[in-house]
């Protein structure tokens, strides 16, 4: 295995449409606790640490001055007892809700790095409140953006329908077998960070046209497709994909609305967050084929699902039950990232995010700092 140091721009900060859930002063040279920024030793509780992350951490937190504690339970108010001391934890996509978040703040904990780029997961109002900070991670957008690809292939040249076939011995061309060439269709990229850029610089070399939408435009993204409004890219093409962050702005920003705009048989790809779809409005669309095929990799109320074995339960989230019915739907559990090199940098600059913030140095991966009152 080799070991990088990445050093990459956050893909939730490239879309320039990213509004935290409440006004933020932004205080990046701001040392609030000086206590913790003097001590050279960082003290750090890694929660949810899973065994593949095992071998990374366990290159990582042997830096000099890094003292690591790791634990696969998940943060609780019952766990929170485990951040005792210590000014830093880093988490996955654990709900971290008020109180779990005053648990925390209680026995110490300063600053919350998750190992993941989307953040929706943790209640950020009452992080500001209590004075706590929060950062992410990034790292490199080829697994999402491979991902993304793979998925739009899938869905054009039915897969799903196919392997069912095939497992029934039916070999026969009949059932909804018959693909279409991607090089005859139009894609609609919307967000055009580090992953949508990748996307489609991927996609210029199938022949298609593409259509992009960010409010902010760059001229990379000129050179392999055309920026066009919401609306243009809703209503003229045959693919949408979603490469944007979950934030009030963009919250169902597949809706009801949008996908009447859509044409009848519309392709939609789904690896950034679930939230961006509104599930019902999403369903009904599948049922009276407005949508002709989906590929999600993401659906609203993952967080306590995913990551997780329920083998033989019934799934408490009627929807995905739903969804993994339709023979034109394909589902995967919130797995695009999920490669060697990714859950490298995952890991590292988690842990390199607690120590900037501890030492008091630049840190490119935090998204809150300001003074807090102490109580949400």
């Amino acid at each position: 295995m080799v070991y990088h140091y990445s050093r990459f721009i956050d893909e939730s900060k490239a879309f320039s449409g990213l509004v935290l859930p409440v006004p933020l002063i932004v205080l990046r040279s701001f040392r609030l606790y000086s206590g913790f920024m003097a001590e050279r030793t960082v003290k750090i509780l890694a929660y949810s640490c899973r065994k593949d992350e095992a071998e990374y951490f366990a290159a990582f937190g042997g830096l000099p001055d890094v003292e690591l504690s790791k634990s696969e339970a998940v943060p609780n108010e019952e766990t929170a007892a485990l951040a005792e001391g210590r000014a830093c934890i880093s988490i996955i996509t654990t709900p971290m809700t008020p109180p779990i978040l005053r648990s925390l703040f209680e026995r110490g904990v300063r600053f919350i790095s998750t190992r993941s780029i989307g953040y929706d997961h943790i209640d950020m109002k009452c992080a500001l409140e209590l004075g706590m900070r929060v950062g992410n991670v990034s790292y490199a957008p080829d697994a999402v953006s491979n991902y993304t690809v793979m998925f739009m292939l899938m869905a054009i040249r039915n897969i799903k329908n196919i392997s069912r076939l095939a497992l029934a011995q039916d070999f026969s061309l009949q059932g909804g077998v018959q693909g279409r060439n991607l090089g005859n269709l139009t894609v609609g990229i919307a967000g055009t960070g580090r992953i949508g850029r990748r996307v489609i610089e991927h996609l210029s070399g199938f022949g298609c046209t593409i259509l992009a939408y960010d409010k902010v435009e760059t001229a990379a993204v000129r050179r392999h497709a055309r920026y066009v409004g919401w609306e243009e890219l809703c209503a003229a093409s045959d693919i949408i994909s979603l490469h944007i962050p979950a934030s009030p702005d963009n919250y169902h920003i597949i809706n009801r609305a949008s996908l009447i705009k859509m044409k009848d048989g519309v392709i939609l790809i789904n690896t950034a967050r679930g939230s961006l779809i509104d599930t019902a409005a999403f369903l009904d669309a599948l049922e009276s084929g407005k949508i002709g095929a989906a590929a999600l990799d993401v659906v609203e109320d993952e967080g306590y699902l995913y990551y997780n074995n329920l083998e033989g339960r019934v799934l408490p989230n009627r929807d995905i039950a739903v969804l993994k019915s339709y023979p034109n739907v394909i589902l995967t559990p919130h797995t695009a990232f999920y490669t060697d090199q990714t859950v490298s940098d995952m890991v590292e600059n988690s842990l390199k995010s607690c120590i900037a913030f501890v030492r008091g140095e630049e840190n490119p991966w935090e998204l809150l700092s300001a003074a807090g009152t102490g109580r949400c």
